[in-house]
Formats: C-alpha cells, sequence, structure tokens
C-alpha cells in the first residue's frame, strides 16, 4: 500500500499493533536522553477550553512513559500557514498539562513532526529533507529545549539504495518506495521493517480495510493530479507573461512585429493589443 495515504500512514503508525513501529521510527529523531521505552496512544481529538473555541484534530498523538507528548502529521500538500498550524497544534499539548491549584509551570517536553508529501520552497540553496527547529536566542543558543518542531520533506528525499548510511535514512527509504517493493530489499531486512512490510501487504487486509484504502489512495492519487495541473498551468502562465514582456519591450523599442512574433512567439494581434 502507498503509506503517504491517510488510511496506509495510520495503518502503519497508528495502530496498536504497531505502535513498536512508531517508537521505532520516533526515536531515530530523538536524541538519547529521550529516547521512548513505551507509548500510549490519545484521544486525536483537542478541544479548546470552551465549546466556541477552535479545536484541532490530529493524524496521530501520543505519549511516552515520562509524559512527554509527540504530535505526528502527514502533510500531502502545501497550503498556506502550514507552520503556524503545526505551532497552533503544540499549544493544546502545552496547556492540557496545566494543574489545577497549586503549579509550578514544569512542562513535558512536546514534539510535533510533520512528515510532508512537498517541500517549504523551491529556493532553498541546499535542499534538506530533515528539519529539527527549537526556540533559540539571537546568539543562536536553545532557549527553550521542551519544545521541538520537526519537518521531513520526502520529495527532498533521493538517496538510493547505496546511499543509505543511518536507520533513519532506511525508514525514509522504505515511506518513499514501499508502493514499488516486489520484495524486501536486502538494505530493509530487519525485522522492525518485515513487521512494516507485512502490515503493508494488501493481501493480509480484510474486503473493509481494502476498501477503505482503495478509497484513500483514489483521494490521495486525485489531489495529485490537482495539484501537478495547478502548477503546470501556473508555469504556463508564468511562461506566457515572460513572453508579453519581453514582446511589449521590443514594442517600444520599435522593433517590427513580425520580429516581434518570430521572438515572443505571440500571434500579430497579440502583439498590436500590447
Amino acid at each position: 500500500m502507498h503509506p503517504l495515504t491517510d488510511f496506509g500512514f495510520k495503518k502503519l503508525f497508528g495502530e496498536e499493533a504497531n505502535k513498536v513501529l512508531l517508537m521505532d521510527f520516533l526515536n531515530e529523531l530523538l536524541p538519547e536522553p529521550h529516547k521512548i521505552k513505551s507509548l500510549s496512544f490519545n484521544n486525536t481529538e483537542r478541544l479548546g477550553p470552551t465549546y466556541f473555541d477552535r479545536k484541532a484534530v490530529y493524524d496521530i498523538y501520543c505519549q511516552n512513559e515520562k509524559g512527554e507528548k509527540f504530535i505526528v502529521e502527514l502533510q500531502k500538500a502545501k497550503q498556506n500557514y502550514f507552520k503556524e498550524r503545526t505551532v497552533y497544534y503544540s499549544t493544546f499539548p502545552i496547556k492540557e498539562q496545566a494543574d489545577k491549584g497549586e503549579w509550578d509551570y514544569n512542562l513535558k517536553a512536546v514534539y510535533c513532526v510533520g512528515i510532508l508529501d512537498f517541500v517549504f520552497s523551491e529556493d532553498r540553496e541546499k535542499q534538506e529533507y530533515l528539519h529539527i527547529v527549537k526556540l533559540k536566542d539571537q546568539h543562536g543558543r536553545t532557549f527553550y529545549d521542551k519544545l521541538t518542531f520537526v519537518y521531513i520533506e520526502m520529495p527532498n528525499f533521493n538517496k538510493t539504495e547505496q546511499e543509505i548510511k543511518s536507520h533513519f535514512d532506511k525508514w525514509l527509504y522504505f515511506l518513499k518506495h514501499l508502493e514499488d517493493f516486489q520484495s524486501i530489499p536486502f538494505i530493509l531486512q530487519e525485522q522492525i521493517f518485515e513487521q512494516a512490510f507485512l502490515t503493508a501487504e494488501l493481501a493480509h487486509m480484510n474486503k473493509e480495510e481494502q476498501h477503505l484504502y482503495e478509497d484513500s489512495l483514489k483521494v490521495y492519487r486525485d489531489l495529485k493530479g490537482v495539484l501537478e495541473a495547478a502548477l503546470l498551468e501556473g508555469e504556463q502562465k508564468g511562461r506566457l507573461e515572460e513572453k508579453i514582456q519581453m514582446a511589449r519591450q521590443l514594442k517600444r523599442l520599435g522593433v517590427p512585429i513580425p520580429i516581434i512574433m518570430q521572438a515572443s512567439g505571440l500571434l500579430e494581434s497579440e502583439i498590436k493589443t500590447l
């Protein structure tokens, strides 16, 4: 199955039977002192303090044995204010820690992990796939280490099987290519990935699960198709605008229309209206 569909993602990481998969994945993102030993799932719907407050619904929400909170989100398409949304989501597990009566404000750590099927920006000089964000001061020193945002840009992960070195890279390679595997690659022949492969096999799902997966896959493909069409349309409009600007400048310089037509690819009637 495709792991970046809603159904596939929650099947792999959001079920009690596969909790070990989520723990193994998250532990690759955490420093040694914060490794998870046990994990429990929480209700994914977080409500505001009053009926009229906006709520948040996470893909996966869990906590470890220390009470530290983990929000894990799959984001399939770029949207306005996505970073702001993750910051807003982080406020719920922070606020719910407030105890009634006497309280010293000692908070448990909160981690927001976003697995993104898009990139933040195309003009970044170094196309990194892992971004770990903390609150820092003007000298670059960590000001507060109990709030961490982790963003994984899947399109920027392009390592081949021969280039994979770390266990974390194996997870990203698994997520990126799972749908295309006919058998388990040698580099992923470990117990944790064998369980993940078994979970992902459509043949092991009942008819209801297969139906839910097919619906989820259709939504995913339709969304991808719409986004690709919008991107292509935007690129075409951008190229047309460049041609129009060039033709307009040539016309101002008194260049004959036949030459402008040859240079820009525009029609005579289009050039005369500029």
